[in-house]
């Protein structure tokens, strides 16, 4: 009875403590809803001071703005009166100068009713003085005409004559000068020099020490330099300089290109100086394209196929008569542009066929025919203009001159050529000399390739010797030399030096 008692007094004990824990919960929480409501006004009344202060500062700022703009409004409207009063005045001045016009208008029309009225009078005049006259000479106007110019043709006959032969004469002296004119104009405003290419080409060394690699162990590397790129190495006492002599400006170039690689890199030995040798070799292809670019844009010539443009570079490593071709042709360009503008032809067609009239120069080594006929088929070939094949073509008067423009390039070919300074007939009879020189000992077989070198006084052949045996290379030596005294005139000896040299190879894997 007691346990009984005991567990209900605990229960209602529990009850009344968790009826006590929520009563004093709501009381906590009624207490943070009345903190939170004063803090809810307080953020009210905050906000709402807040907005009073940007409204005041809102009415101000409109206040100023409509002062400013009313400020504006009242200045435009006084520039607009002004205008106006301005227009106002304009109105009225063209106004009283209409008035004026139509007064000066009025007045001419009338002198020219009077001036109308005197020449019919005059023209009256003069019928009745006609009549009066004809019927006195018994002779109408074109019968008094006639025999009066009869009359005077008669009479002065030989005044006439002498007359005509003076204007024949000197019509034909102001031709003349006028063609004077021309041409001197032409050539004082195209008066470059032109510096002849010349024979060697100097490569700097950064320390003598140099020479002795480039000449390599009992001159193995020269004769391999000199071998791979058909120059010939002068190595003096000049200091921090190697001389490369060739008569051929495109194997000097190849060779300069090889020894400043080589130098650069510090190896030079045979196997290196034969690869550097045909990276140079490939190189010169970009710089022909780029040469022959340069000299298009430079003579003012564009639109022409990009074939003709690596064909024409190549003119920049041959001479004519110590003059290099593609200035010669780039010169040509600007007097034919020249000539042109003064004679009133076509500028571009005359420029473009003076640029393009030697390309035949640039392959005739390796196409028969002249010059000028492997010209005309390259340029037909790769789709020139047949007004340029036509002004180009008769340079040399191979073909009739068919437009003024190939009269102009024939003319422009003269003035480059002819004037002082220009060329220089011996060193193109001595490079001539040179070519046939290699080109009699490469017509004979079993030759690879040939130099002449040392300024023509010795040629250096070089066999292929699985073809050529030692005994037989003795043969073309003997063979070279008997051709070279038959068809050749040159002073002193020149060495037929033919070189036979064999190289095993094989790969270890």
């Amino acid at each position: 009875m007691s346990l009984t008692l005991v567990f209900l007094l605990a229960g209602m004990a529990g009850l009344v403590g968790i009826a006590l824990g929520y009563f004093i919960r709501f009381l906590v929480g009624l207490g943070q809803r009345s903190g939170l409501e004063l803090k809810v006004k307080e953020k009210l009344l905050e906000a709402e001071e807040e907005a009073k202060k940007l409204l005041k500062d809102a009415e101000g700022k409109v206040e100023h703005l409509s002062r400013e703009k009313r400020g504006e409004f009242k200045e435009q409207e006084e520039k607009l009166k002004k205008t106006e009063d301005r227009l106002i005045k304009k109105e009225e001045l063209l106004d009283k100068r209409q008035v004026d016009i139509d007064k000066e208008v009025e007045d001419i029309r009338n002198k020219v009713e009077e001036i109308k009225k005197v020449r019919e009078e005059v023209e009256q005049l003069r019928e009745s003085r006609q009549k009066e006259l004809e019927s006195v000479a018994a002779l109408s106007a074109d019968e008094a005409r006639a025999e009066l110019l009869k009359e005077i043709e008669k009479n002065h006959e030989e005044d006439m004559l002498v007359r005509m032969r003076k204007l024949e004469t000197e019509g034909a002296k102001e031709l003349e000068k006028k063609a004077q004119d021309i041409l001197v104009t032409a050539i004082h405003r195209y008066g470059n020099s032109v510096s002849s290419d010349i024979m060697s080409t100097s490569v700097d060394l950064p320390s003598d020490d140099v020479k002795g690699k480039i000449i390599g162990k009992e001159g193995r590397n020269i004769k391999a330099f000199e071998k791979s790129t058909g120059v010939e190495v002068v190595i003096d006492d000049t200091p921090g300089t190697v001389l490369l002599s060739s008569f051929d400006p495109v194997r000097r170039q190849v060779a300069r290109l090889a020894l400043e690689r080589l130098i650069k890199d510090g190896r030079i030995q045979p196997a290196r100086i034969e690869e550097e040798a045909e990276k140079a070799r490939q190189e010169i292809n970009t710089i022909i394209k780029e040469k022959g670019e340069q000299a298009a844009y430079e003579a003012g010539v564009f639109g022409l196929d990009p074939r003709i443009i690596s064909i024409l570079g190549r003119l920049h490593f041959r001479t004519s008569y110590g003059q290099n071709v593609l200035h010669h042709s780039v010169e040509m360009a600007h007097i034919a542009g020249m000539l042109a503008d003064e004679l009133g032809a076509n500028p571009s067609v005359a420029r473009a066929g003076a640029l393009l009239h030697d390309i035949g120069k640039a392959v005739d080594h390796e196409i028969q025919g002249t010059h000028v006929e492997i010209g005309r088929r390259i340029l037909q070939k790769f789709g020139a203009d047949e007004e340029i094949v036509k002004a180009m073509q008769a340079h040399h008067e191979e073909y009739p001159y068919e437009t003024v423009e190939s009269v102009i390039v024939q003319v422009a070919d003269a003035i480059s050529g002819s004037r002082p300074g220009a060329r220089r007939d011996t060193v193109e009879n001595y490079l001539k000399r040179l070519a046939d020189l290699e080109a009699i000992a490469n017509g004979f077989e079993g030759v690879a390739k040939s130099y002449a070198v040392q300024a023509g006084r010795e040629i250096r052949i070089f066999v292929t010797p699985e073809n050529v045996s030692d005994l037989e290379a003795q043969q073309i030596a003997r063979d070279v030399a008997k051709k070279v005294e038959q068809e050749l005139k040159y002073p002193g000896e020149i060495k037929v030096n033919v070189i036979r040299e064999s190289r095993s190879i094989e790969y270890a894997r």
